[in-house]
């Protein structure tokens, strides 16, 4: 029994400490917009933005270590594979193979991803918003 409690005192003061550890959870100045019409826009504010942006809303399970850190990493990630907020960085060749990668992800019901979803059900892409990205994506794909 005292070595149970033992345990837990220590398993307790590491969870504290762990709190100390800085992760950057920093949303840089957006560089620039990725041109949709106000629909396509509110969709992907609404789906998207919080991983592939510079407007991450950060949630309070984001201030609570271990998981700060999976969502830290989640974003980072998410960023450095797709990010609206620096739409200008990419070539027309880049943004070709994103205007498709965006539509298949879409249309395999990949993204957002499922344990994003939970806690975040208003980012759930309805079939009406699925189509809109869609046709968005396809459009500006074959237009660049």
């Amino acid at each position: 029994m005292k070595v149970v409690k033992w345990a837990l005192a220590v398993l307790g003061i590491i969870l504290i400490a762990i709190q100390f550890v800085p992760v950057d959870r920093s949303n840089p100045p957006v560089e620039s917009e990725v041109v949709a019409s106000v629909l396509v826009r509110d969709i992907l504010e609404r789906s998207c933005y919080d991983c592939h942006s510079h407007e991450s809303k950060w949630p309070w399970y984001g201030y609570v270590a271990p998981v700060s850190w999976l969502v830290v990493h989640d974003i980072t990630e998410a960023r450095e594979h797709l990010n609206f907020s620096t739409w200008s960085r990419y070539s027309v060749e880049e943004r070709r193979g994103i205007w498709s990668e965006i539509r298949e992800e879409v249309e395999a019901g990949s993204m957002p991803l499922w344990f994003y979803l939970p806690l975040h059900p208003q980012a759930k892409l309805s079939d009406e918003d699925l189509g809109t990205l869609s046709d968005w994506a396809e459009r500006h794909g074959q237009g660049y």
